[in-house]
Parts: structure tokens; sequence; C-alpha cells
């Protein structure tokens, strides 16, 4: 008979272990929050790995940070995941991107919205959330022995054969902010003959941002399509003013960035949370980092951000679903033929 009491102690004393253990890892779970982000945001030298464990060690969430290449395929991971679809927040929709996400997102208002310009959002529904900004820009080598270019038509001159890099608006948001800026700038009768011209001087078309700009600072070219912040991160991080952001009178084509939460997402609580962050406490590491703009306007940037100038003229209109496809298409048709 006490063998038998006992075994029955050992055993209850077991199960109750099993359901502690099991409860352990529902809180676990339920404590965890999937982040879908660009791999810029991700990358050793962007905003993740800094803001991500501030966010951690202050709320207690753990982060399952997800990383795509870019705006581009991060959408199209999402849709062909479906139902499967893990994420709570994705971040780094951009504003060019935007139409590409259909019925993604769960409006969140979010007190920390209040510091952000009405002009940075994309309506009223408050799905997309901003959290970045920025124009874009061609990235000049001021130490590469070639002259620095005065506009969107100059950089089609025989000197620049072989010496720009490019970034393919199929799959990169900045490769579509390109294209746009071009249709902007130069008119819908005219961008076309601008990349028939450029095919000979581009030393090569990018996938995406990251391994553009990396063959830039590598050497392979003196002429990079990217942003006008983007000499802030060489600035703070590597104290040159070697690379320089080249404004043109032609005016800018601005891209704005975007965070939201997932229509379906079970851990939504969590989610608004993180988003909060976003846009508070972490938005002057996101701007440094990302070397662009913060959202907010009340937030002190650091002096390096004298190098980043702004535009005089800038473009930030949103093209609908048909005409941007039909932009792309055309483009495609020059470009491979």
């Amino acid at each position: 008979m006490k063998k038998v009491l006992l075994f029955s102690v050992i055993l209850l004393t077991l199960l109750s272990s099993l359901v502690a253990q099991g409860t352990k890892e529902v809180k676990n779970v339920e404590n965890m929050l999937t982040v879908y982000a660009y791999d810029t945001f991700c990358s050793d030298w962007g905003p993740g790995p800094v803001v991500i464990p501030l966010f951690e060690e202050k709320t207690g969430i753990k982060v399952n940070l997800v990383s795509s290449e870019e705006a581009i395929t991060m959408i199209s991971k999402i849709k062909s995941e479906g139902d499967r679809c893990q994420a709570d927040v994705v971040i780094g929709i951009s504003d060019d991107t935007a139409y590409l996400c259909d019925d993604f997102f769960e409006e969140y208002e979010s007190n920390a919205t209040k510091a952000i310009p009405e002009e940075l959002f994309l309506d009223d529904e408050d799905e997309l959330i901003p959290f970045d900004y920025g124009n874009f820009a061609f990235v000049w080598d001021s130490e590469s022995g070639t002259r620095k270019p005065n506009s969107l038509w100059d950089l089609t001159s025989e000197e620049y054969k072989g010496k720009v890099i490019l970034i393919d608006p199929r799959t990169s948001s900045v490769g579509m902010g390109l294209l746009m800026w071009t249709y902007n700038a130069l008119g819908e009768d005219n961008y076309l003959a601008w990349w028939e011209k450029m095919k000979d001087n581009a030393l090569t078309i990018a996938s995406g941002w990251s391994s553009g700009y990396g063959l830039f600072t590598e050497g392979e070219a003196p002429l990079v399509i990217s942003y006008t912040t983007s000499p802030v991160y060489h600035v703070m991080n590597e104290d040159t003013t070697r690379y320089q952001a080249v404004i043109f009178d032609e005016g800018h084509q601005s891209t704005i960035e975007y965070m939201g939460i997932m229509e379906d997402s079970k851990n939504k609580e969590n989610a608004k949370r993180f988003v909060d962050f976003i846009l508070t406490e972490a938005q002057a590491d996101i701007a440094t980092l990302n070397s662009m703009y913060p959202a907010a306007s009340n937030i002190e940037l650091p002096d390096a951000y004298r190098y980043a100038p702004k535009p005089a003229k800038m473009f930030t209109s949103y093209s609908d679903e048909d005409d941007r496809e039909e932009i792309l298409e055309a483009w495609v048709e020059v470009m491979t033929k």
C-alpha cells in the first residue's frame, strides 16, 4: 500500500511538473513577437540589432526577427505564405510598394503618431504607420576622379559609361523609387529615353540596395542610386565625407517607410507595444542607423545630418496600381529589348 501511495505521489509530482512546463511554454509563445523586416533593418549595421534588444529588455517580449531582401520580396513572402504567415508586425513597407499590400494590416491609432507630420501618412486609416523617410539621390565617390554629375540627363553622358550602379525596380523599392523619380522628374514622354541611354552607363542593375551599395563602397563604380541621407552613415561610422549625395535641380523622389500590425496576428497587444516603441524611444536610433530622417518631428538629430542635404523640390506622388504596373511594364520592355 505504501508503495502504491509513493508511486501515486511521484506520478502526481511528475504530472504537476509537466503541466507547469507546458504552461511556461505557452507563456513563452504568447510572449513572442514575430517581426518581418527588410534585410537592411536586420543587418549588423542596421537598426534591428540595436532597437530589438532595447525593446526586449524594456518589455520582456522576445522578438523573432525574420529578414527579407527588400520590401517587394517581403510582400511576396507574405502573399505566398497566406494563412501560414507568422508575422505579427511588418516593418519596411515603402510608399511606392504599399499598393501591393492587399488588406494585410489592421488599423492602429497610436498616441505616438501625434508627433508625425500628416503628409507622411498614406491615408486616414492608420493601417500603415510611417517610421522614417528620406529622398532618393545618387551618391558620388568624391575621391574617384569622376566628375560630379549635375542632373539626371548629365548622368547619360558618355563619360559615365560603366560607372553607375542602378537597382532593379522589379525586386527593390529603391529601384522602384528611381523609376518613379525619372517618371516624375522627366515626364511620361522622356523617362524611358533616359533609361535607354543609361543601359550603356550602368555597371550593373543590382537586385537590391544592399548588394548595389556594397559594390559602390568596394570601389566598383563611383556612383550609385541611394538616398540623400546615405552620407550620414559614413560621417558617423567612418569619419569621412568622401561619399556625397548629389542634389539635382530637377527634383528628387521622396520615400517613406511604414510598418503595420498584421490583421491575422494573434498577438496584437504586444504588436502595439512594439509599434509604440519604434515611434518613440527607437526613433533616433532608427534614423541614424537607417541613415534616414525620423518620422517624428520632435527628435534631435546628430550633427552628421548636415551632410544629408534636403532637395528644394520633392516628388511625393502615389500612383495607383494600374499606373505603376504600366510604367514598370514599359521599363521592362525598354531594358530587355
